[in-house]
C-alpha cells in the first residue's frame, strides 16, 4: 500500500523476531516495573521509556514479559497522559512549523508541511474521539496546542 503523502511504498510484511530469535530478557517482571517506575518520575514519555528499556536494560520487547502493551502497564501504575504520545509530538512539530512560518513567511515547502502535520493531527483527532481516548468536545486549536506543547 502507498505512503499517504509520497508515491512510495512501505516494506512489505516486515515482522519482528519470533521464537528462538528473540533472546529473553535477565530481569524479572518485578525489576522492571521498578526501572518504569523510575523512568516515569523523570517525566519520560512511554516511546522514551521502551527505548531506553530496549537499549540499557536489555529488555527486548514488553508486550513478550507482561503480554500487555507498556503504556497498558503505565496506566496500571498510575501514569497517564492527557494526550497521547504521537498526538504531541505532532501537536510539536506543528509548533515549531508555525513558528518558523511567522519569521519566514515566504517558505511554501513548510507551508505545505504544515498543512500536511495538522491534517495528520486531525485525522488522528476523529480516532481517538471515536475509541474514547480524547473527549468528544476536544478540537485542534493552534494557540492551545502551542499551551499544551509548552506546559
Amino acid at each position: 500500500m502507498a505512503r499517504m503523502h509520497t508515491k512510495k511504498h512501505g516494506k512489505s510484511k516486515s515482522r519482528k523476531p519470533e521464537g528462538d530469535m528473540i533472546t529473553p530478557s535477565k530481569k524479572s517482571k518485578s525489576e522492571i516495573e521498578e526501572r518504569i517506575r523510575e523512568y516515569m518520575k523523570k517525566g519520560s514519555g512511554p516511546t522514551f521509556i521502551g527505548q531506553k528499556l530496549k537499549d540499557i536494560d536489555g529488555v527486548p520487547y514488553i508486550k513478550d514479559t507482561f503480554g500487555k502493551r507498556l503504556v497498558t502497564v503505565m496506566k496500571e501504575q498510575g501514569f497517564v497522559q492527557e494526550f497521547p504520545q504521537d498526538m504531541l509530538d505532532l501537536m510539536k512539530r506543528a509548533v515549531n512549523l508555525r513558528k518558523h512560518i511567522e519569521k519566514n513567511n515566504k517558505d511554501m515547502h513548510n507551508k505545505t508541511r504544515l498543512i500536511r502535520v495538522e491534517s495528520k493531527i486531525w485525522r488522528l483527532t476523529k480516532y481517538y474521539k471515536r475509541e474514547g481516548i480524547l473527549p468528544q468536545e476536544w478540537k485542534y486549536d493552534p494557540v492551545k496546542a502551542a499551551l499544551i506543547v509548552k506546559g
